[in-house]
C-alpha cells in the first residue's frame, strides 16, 4: 500500500493496515484450527464433529493421531492424508506361500486382449511370521504382471472391492487422456462395487512400465496397489541376456499388529521393506551360471528412494523409464538410485561363482523392523551363481 504525507490519509492507511493484519491473523488462526481438526478426525467421523475428538494409536512413537482428514463432498476426493490402520476384519487371508507379480493371461474377444483386475483388502505375508493388511490387485502384492506387445488392442476391466474409491494410472505410457486414470481429473473415481474399463492401443514404446492407484495414492499405492506393465516390441532384437527378473520396491509400517500406510511423515516411516511383496530372507533367489547375464528391471513402486547395489561386479544401464539407452551412452555402475516412479533396466553378468547380493544401500532398508535376519533383511535378495 502506498503512503503519502497527508496526516489524515496516513491515519486512514493505518486503519486499513490494521484491518488487513486482523484479517490475516484471523485467517491464520482459522487455518491452524482447520489443520488441527483435520488431523484429529477419526476414521468415518465428519471433520467438524471431530473438533473435540482425537484417536490415538497404541505404539506410535510420536503420539501422532491416526486419522482421516475427511472428504471433499463436491469432488468425492480425500481432503488430506488418511493415516488410519487397514481394517482387515473382512479381508481374505492369502496363503503365505503366494507370490505377487504372477503373469495375468488375457482372454481374446474379437481380436482385443481383455484383462481383469480386481482391487480388495487382503491379509498378506511379507515374511512367514509377519502379516500385513494390504490393498491388492487380484489378491496379490505386487499386482499381476501385464505383458503385451506394441500395437495390441487391449481392454482392462477394473472392479473395485475396496471400501473406498480408486482408479488406475498407466505410469509412463502415452495414451488418450481419458485413459490416464487420474481420479477427479481424467475420470470419475471408481466407486466401491463399480467397474471401469480402460481401453487403448499399446503404444510403440517397448520397455518397463507399471500401473498403480491414482486415488489417495499416498495410502493405496504404498499399501500394495501397483504392478508391472511390460511392452515387447513387434520385432524384438536378439536378446543379450539369458534371463530377466523384475524388482518392485515397497515399504510398510507395522505397529502393534496393525498396518499403516508408510509415508514421509514423522511417526509414519516404514519399518519393513519388500521386493515383490516379500522381505528377506523370504525374497526370491536368482540362479545362474558363470558367464550368464541377467536383465534386472528395477521399478520404484514405493514412496522412498532406494540406491540399489549388486555385489560381484558392475552392471550396465540398458534403459531408463522405458527408454533404451544408446550403446555409446550406456554407463557401467554397481549402484543405481531408484526414485519413486523410476525404472532402470540393468544387465549384470556373473563373473565368479558364489552367492551375490542385490540390496538397497540405505542400511536401515535391509532390516526387518530394525533387525537383521540371516545376515540381512528387507530389500535384499540373492543371486546364486554356479561354476
Amino acid at each position: 500500500m502506498k503512503l503519502n504525507n497527508d496526516p489524515e490519509a496516513n491515519s486512514m492507511n493505518d486503519v486499513a493496515l490494521s484491518k488487513i493484519a486482523m484479517k490475516s491473523s484471523s485467517r491464520r488462526s482459522l487455518l491452524r484450527r482447520g489443520m488441527a481438526i483435520s488431523l484429529a478426525a477419526p476414521l468415518g467421523v465428519p471433520v467438524l464433529q471431530a473438533a473435540a475428538q482425537t484417536t490415538d494409536h497404541a505404539g506410535m512413537d510420536t503420539g501422532t493421531p491416526i486419522a482421516t482428514a475427511g472428504t471433499d463432498m463436491q469432488q468425492g476426493m480425500p481432503s488430506g492424508h488418511d493415516m488410519s490402520p487397514v481394517d482387515v476384519r473382512d479381508a481374505v487371508v492369502v496363503s503365505p506361500d503366494t507370490h505377487g507379480n504372477q503373469v495375468l493371461e488375457p482372454t481374446i474377444v474379437d481380436g482385443v486382449k481383455e484383462f481383469q483386475l480386481t482391487t480388495s483388502i487382503v491379509r498378506w505375508n511379507i515374511l512367514p511370521d509377519v502379516q500385513v493388511g494390504a490393498y491388492a490387485y487380484n489378491e496379490q502384492v505386487p499386482g499381476p504382471l501385464i505383458r503385451v506387445v506394441a500395437g495390441d488392442s487391449i481392454r482392462i476391466h477394473v472392479t473395485n472391492k475396496l471400501p473406498e474409491p480408486t482408479s488406475v494410472h498407466w505410469h509412463g505410457l502415452i495414451l488418450p487422456n481419458a485413459m490416464d486414470g487420474v481420479a477427479g481429473i481424467t475420470q470419475p473415481p471408481i466407486e466401491p462395487g463399480d467397474t471401469f474399463t480402460y481401453e487403448f492401443i499399446v503404444p510403440n514404446s517397448p520397455g518397463t512400465f507399471f500401473y498403480h492407484s491414482h486415488f489417495a495414492a499416498d495410502r493405496q499405492q504404498t499399501l500394495g496397489l501397483y504392478g508391472a506393465f511390460l511392452i515387447d516390441g513387434v520385432d524384438q532384437p536378439a536378446k543379450t541376456y539369458d534371463q530377466e527378473y523384475i524388482v518392485q520396491l515397497g515399504e510398510w509400517r507395522i505397529e502393534n499388529g496393525q498396518t499403516l500406510p508408510a509415508m514421509e511423515l514423522e511417526g509414519m516411516l516404514p519399518n519393513y521393506f519388500t521386493i515383490n511383496g516379500k522381505s528377506f530372507p523370504d525374497t526370491d533367489t536368482i540362479r545362474m551360471k558363470v558367464g550368464n547375464t541377467v536383465l534386472i528391471r528395477f521399478i520404484g513402486t514405493g514412496q522412498f528412494i532406494h540406491p540399489m547395489h549388486i555385489h560381484g561386479g558392475p552392471f550396465t544401464i540398458a534403459a531408463t523409464d522405458g527408454n533404451p539407452v544408446p550403446d555409446v551412452a550406456r554407463l557401467k555402475k554397481d549402484t543405481v538410485l531408484v526414485g519413486p516412479g523410476e525404472r532402470y533396466d540393468v544387465l549384470w553378468t556373473a563373473h565368479e561363482p558364489g552367492k551375490w547380493l542385490i540390496h538397497c544401500h540405505i542400511n536401515h532398508h535391509i532390516t526387518n523392523n530394525g533387525a537383521e535376519v540371516d545376515g540381512a533383511g528387507g530389500l535384499t535378495m540373492l543371486i546364486d551363481v554356479a561354476p
